[in-house]
């Protein structure tokens, strides 16, 4: 049962909303690759707000995904796309369809 989930909240620096947004869709292959990772999704809040949300069936996935590909790269791109640190949130999924 998937019951874990991740709320990754970006914000991209002034200018840099299309790279942000072509570097999050250049990040679903990696996602596919992933076994434990049941769901991904990338999503845009407002015009310079993004997110990333993905489920998972335990904690064990959640933390590889944690420590994977897609948030290697994110974290390496930051410094030049984001505003700040992305906001990692761990969340329980309370009801899923």
């Amino acid at each position: 049962m998937v019951n874990k989930g991740l709320l990754v909240r970006l914000q991209a620096k002034p200018g840099k909303e299309k790279e942000l947004e072509k570097f999050l869709q250049s990040a679903l292959p990696l996602a596919l690759e992933e076994t434990g990772t049941e769901s991904w999704y990338a999503i845009r809040i407002t015009e310079s707000t993004f997110a990333i949300f993905d489920t998972f069936a335990n904690d064990a996935d959640r933390d590889i995904h944690l420590n994977g590909a897609i948030a290697k790269a994110l974290m390496e791109k930051a410094p030049d796309l984001l505003t700040s640190t992305p906001f990692i949130e761990k969340v329980d999924l309370l009801a899923v369809k």
